[in-house]
């Protein structure tokens, strides 16, 4: 008997990963957009399937594609006799232009409602939120192809802003799942997209949605108004500088005792519980509807008071006015080392200190913000110097002059405790549909759903930055991202759910552990290789390294872990039998 050993591929969650897109019919739904031609080796589909599996690995480049599908071993599962020279940056560019072409927001809707239906998904609240992706390279100032994001410099929130880039808006559920995708040109506010995000989550036909959460750029008249004529409930966060804010606010500090709304543990054992107390009140504020018309109209708003905010508030309160007391000794060093020839000069100088003077370049100065200062004028007698050389005469009375400085007092600002710890959200709901404390849990997932997807796109996606020298191009690529978080996110959702359900535990970063994120899962499958051998010139395929919490994965998702128990070369099924 003659063995010979070919190939050993590091496939890794690979497979893992490729048989969820399978079991939400990726493939088959692009190729309903785009049809396959009898010409190209690879369909759209595949295509689209070996972009997710780059996207899953952490390498998007389209000229790396097929270079590291081939390195993985995952060519003859993705395709049978598909080869390197398929996955070529032209074929996958092609792919992509095709994709634009088919209307993105339809094609990943029609996703992301498979997904639902698969997965029996409910959506009780969608998170809408937006990020910019920057990018490199010289690109036109108007896409050629109607509708193609324009890339423009803007307001960069990662700190690039020497770099173009275009805004990617997503509407997320509550349990991660991105179901909604826009992207926009690079220098669109987020004030104005969140109408227009609006508008297609409702064209989207999502059943069970009880609102949209959105921050505190979702606040304006217009928004307001689009929700209260559409009859889509929506939860935003009011913004400091609004006055129905600033009132509710205080109404909220005259009350006393608030009703307690939400109570959890502290984040360690040291740290006390938090808790959340708050009331809601109706307001009357102006709203515009989308004929232009201006109205009046009764909103709600929830004032809520939390602990935890509270003391994390008076803590960055101290730090910031410990700051601040350094750099107002030099400044009462530098004021007290001035003199003045008369009175009148002082007091001008006083008032340019309290900001009642004109500032630099006409702007108002700006005063201390956590000490308020006192100035007075202190006149000063002091013997004048003399003209003339030589000792004085003894008859000659000693000239005196009367000059003048500034005395500060500095008092540090102690504000009260009641003054911290305040968050004012508004909503078009009636309290029979959502309490107070379902307003205020679902405003809280805003950071445990939209967030921890923009850092992946932002860093395992690793999107951004990037060059794909067309615009149509870097709205395909960044749909079939989201598409990839979608995948991420099921995957977590899944293994979680099984995990709590089954009380089993796989192992983590820090031990075992029963909610594990899909980064961790992607780790658990790194030992597992692909080796390509030959027993009497039969071909063969066995994988190594699976243990019995790659089986839970297996299970958790619905997929059928045979194929990592070690296959043949013809058999390379992923899907379960079994639903979900």
């Amino acid at each position: 008997m003659a063995i010979a050993i070919h190939q050993i591929s590091p496939v890794a969650h690979l497979p893992l990963v490729l048989g969820v897109v399978r079991k939400l019919n990726v493939a088959a739904l692009i190729d309903t957009f785009c049809p396959p031609h009898p010409a190209n080796v690879l369909s759209c589909g595949r295509g689209v399937e070996a972009l997710l599996l780059a996207i899953l690995d952490g390498h998007h480049a389209l000229y790396k594609v097929g270079a590291r599908l081939e390195e993985r071993g995952m060519l003859p599962l993705l395709q049978p006799g598909l080869t390197r020279a398929s996955l070529h940056d032209y074929r996958l560019g092609q792919i992509l232009e095709a994709l634009f072409a088919a209307h993105l927001n339809r094609v990943f809707g029609a996703i992301a409602l498979n997904a639902l239906e698969v997965y029996a998904l409910s959506t009780p609240w969608l998170h809408q939120e937006t990020t910019p992706l920057t990018l490199y390279g010289a690109y036109e100032d108007e896409p050629k192809t109607p509708g193609a994001p324009r890339p423009a410099y803007g307001h960069s929130k990662d700190g690039h802003d020497d770099l173009k880039q275009v805004l990617l808006s997503l509407g997320v559920s509550s349990e991660g799942l991105p179901l909604r995708m826009g992207l926009r040109d690079g220098n669109t506010s987020d004030s104005t997209e969140t109408p227009v995000a609006i508008e297609e989550c409702v064209a989207l036909g999502l059943g069970g949605v009880r609102g949209i959460v959105a921050d505190s750029k979702a606040y304006c008249k217009r928004t307001l108004g689009l929700c209260l004529e559409q009859g889509v409930g929506l939860i935003t966060l009011v913004p400091r500088t609004c006055t129905v804010r600033q009132e509710v606010e205080v109404w909220g500090q005259q009350q006393g005792a608030l009703p307690l709304l939400l109570d959890k543990p502290g984040r360690t054992r040291q740290e006390p519980p938090r808790q959340w107390h708050g009331q809601s009140v109706v307001r009357r504020v102006p709203v515009e509807y989308p004929d232009g018309r201006l109205d009046v109209a009764e909103i709600r708003f929830l004032v809520v008071h939390s602990s935890q905010l509270a003391h994390q508030m008076a803590v960055a309160y101290a730090a910031a006015q410990a700051k601040e007391a350094e750099r107002l000794a030099e400044h009462v060093q530098r004021v007290e080392a001035r003199w003045f020839a008369c009175a009148a000069d002082a007091e001008e100088a006083i008032a340019d200190y309290e900001g009642r003077g004109q500032g630099r370049r006409g702007r108002k100065p700006h005063p201390w913000r956590y000490h308020a200062l006192h100035y007075r004028v202190e006149a000063v007698n002091s013997p004048k110097k003399r003209t003339r050389r030589g000792r004085p005469p003894k008859a000659e009375v000693p000239q005196v002059e009367r000059r003048y400085r500034l005395v500060v007092h500095c008092e540090a600002r102690v504000p009260s405790e009641e003054a911290y710890g305040w968050t004012v959200l508004a909503t078009t709901l009636r309290p029979e549909v959502c309490t107070d404390a379902e307003m205020l849990q679902a405003y809280q997932e805003q950071h445990i759903t939209v967030e921890p997807g923009f850092r992946w796109i932002k860093n395992p996606a690793a999107i951004s930055p990037v060059w794909l020298e067309k615009p149509e191009r870097i709205a395909a690529l960044a749909m079939l991202t989201v598409v990839g978080l979608l995948v991420y996110a099921v995957i977590q959702r899944q293994v979680r759910l099984y995990l709590r359900d089954h009380e089993r535990h796989i192992p983590g970063n820090k031990g075992p552990t029963a909610t594990p994120t899909a980064a961790v899962v992607f780790a658990l499958f790194r030992p597992v290789t692909l080796v390509h051998f030959a027993v009497d010139n039969a071909p063969i395929l066995e994988v190594h390294g699976i243990q019995e919490d790659h089986r839970i994965v297996c299970e958790a998702v619905g997929i059928d872990h045979a194929w990592y128990q070690g296959v043949t070369a013809g058999q390379n099924s992923l899907l379960s039998a079994t639903p979900p």
